[in-house]
């Protein structure tokens, strides 16, 4: 059931969708070129590895620039970028993540593989155990202001107790944090 819903959810909005995402690409051209998409290996269910697509909101090989995660005011944000991440709009392209069965519109945010350093053992099986989302209890909670126990808390919670009507739930907190803008 819920990979239905997921299919038909990103299927719809990826329709509705296609012209702004068009301009969105158009926008990361003019402003900073090519590529337009980033992609990364992210860690998906079960530990498999996949190819997360993101709107370039960064300099060109940014990830060779600096870490992993980023800072308020990092310097590899560019102008286009700033204003795609405040609205995660840099995030539509995840929409084929889910179509492609990578992702789900909701489950834990996937890692990066070297993440996995910073887990215990059996959080990190845990947390791999469901798909990874678009969107996850800690988003809908935090926004970009967990810290990491925070987070690692919220990934688990969502784990032991996901359900359709949850992922629901989860959605409409996480509409709620876009409408505030609030943070990254």
């Amino acid at each position: 059931m819920k990979r239905l819903f997921d299919i038909t959810i990103a299927l719809s909005a990826s329709i509705f969708l296609v012209v702004p995402m068009l301009l969105i690409a158009l926008a990361v051209w003019v402003d900073s070129g090519r590529p337009v998409l980033f992609t990364q290996v992210r860690v998906g269910k079960h530990g498999k590895p996949f190819r997360l697509y993101k709107f370039r909101s960064m300099v060109v090989d940014a990830s060779r620039i600096g870490p992993h995660r980023t800072a308020s005011g990092d310097p590899r944000v560019t102008r286009v970028g700033r204003l795609l991440r405040r609205t995660s709009l840099d995030e539509l392209p995840q929409l084929l993540n889910v179509l492609r069965g990578d992702m789900s519109l909701v489950g834990p945010r996937p890692d990066v593989p070297a993440q996995a350093a910073d887990y215990l053992a059996l959080d990190w099986t845990m947390r791999c155990s469901v798909r990874p989302g678009l969107t996850g209890l800690a988003q809908a909670l935090y926004r970009s202001h967990a810290t990491p126990k925070q987070r690692l808390a919220a990934d688990l919670d969502y784990v032991r107790h996901h359900s359709l009507l949850r992922d629901l739930h989860i959605l409409a907190l996480t509409v709620g944090q876009l409408l505030r803008r609030s943070g990254n």
